[in-house]
């Protein structure tokens, strides 16, 4: 009987004591003051709908403030990308608010929304320069020798003197040197090509001229004597030195022996 009266006491000391801490882990935290909790660090906001005609080309793109600029967190702020594309960019003074759309311009400066004054200021284009203009004489009829070439191209350097003809196909290559249809045959840039091996090798030592070098290219309209500027490789689809230049050129095009992604390219200037 003893020992029932004692395990009933035990058992009912347990509960007291599980029910007292169960009680003491019952807790309220009550909501911080104002001023205590700090700004949220992220955007829950991962999609804005915009409106459907707004310019996003180049012209009105923008380059973001610096991080931690007094401007960084606010839309449409930074410059533009393009200055001179945006309107009033060729006149000079432009201004571009750095808020967030509603600043007022005035005076070549911006009021931000959060009342600062930006200032851009872009340079004025210069004026009175008359427009760069290429040189370029297109083939005709009439600048064709009786035997069908369009000149003789010398180069004392390297012992050559050869006949021109229109195009760079294998029929004109095998005559003489070729002539890039859609470029200049005398103001310009003269641009030819010719093989580097064969019966017909023209230009197999064009890569062994040196800076200097003279070159003449003589045709109806008259003699001109140009001095090599460079001697490159380039590859193969490299199509730059065709392009027309101001100033009168001549561009040289052969074959890289056992190297066929590549091309020597051999530019001159007159003199």
């Amino acid at each position: 009987m003893k020992r029932i009266l004692s395990m009933l006491a035990l058992t009912a000391a347990c509960t007291a004591l599980l029910a007292t801490q169960a009680a003491a882990l019952s807790y309220s935290v009550d909501a911080p003051a104002d001023g205590l909790t700090a700004r949220p660090t992220s955007q829950e906001i991962v999609f804005q709908e915009q409106a459907v005609n707004v310019d996003r080309s180049k012209d009105a793109a923008l380059i973001p403030p610096g991080f931690g600029s007094p401007t960084s967190y606010l839309p449409q702020s930074g410059e533009p990308l393009t200055p001179n594309l945006v309107p009033g960019g060729l006149d000079g003074g432009l201004t571009a608010a750095a808020g967030s759309g509603s600043g007022t311009v005035s005076g070549g400066s911006s009021t931000a929304a959060g009342g600062s004054e930006v200032i851009i200021t872009y340079p004025k284009l210069e004026t009175g320069k008359p427009p760069v203009t290429t040189g370029f004489t297109k083939v005709t009829s009439d600048l064709r020798y009786s035997g069908g070439h369009l000149g003789t191209l010398n180069i004392p350097a390297i012992g050559l003197s050869v006949k021109i003809y229109e195009g760079t196909d294998s029929a004109a290559l095998a005559k003489g040197a070729g002539h890039f249809k859609d470029t200049s045959i005398w103001a310009g840039n003269v641009v030819l090509a010719a093989h580097n091996r064969g019966v017909t090798n023209h230009f197999g030592k064009i890569h062994t001229l040196n800076i200097g070098d003279t070159i003449t290219l003589t045709t109806k309209l008259g003699k001109r004597t140009y001095a090599v500027t460079s001697v490159s490789k380039v590859r193969e689809t490299d199509a730059s030195g065709t392009a027309a230049t101001p100033d009168n050129q001549i561009t040289l095009y052969t074959c890289v022996r056992d190297e066929s992604a590549y091309r020597w390219c051999v530019k001159g200037v007159e003199i």
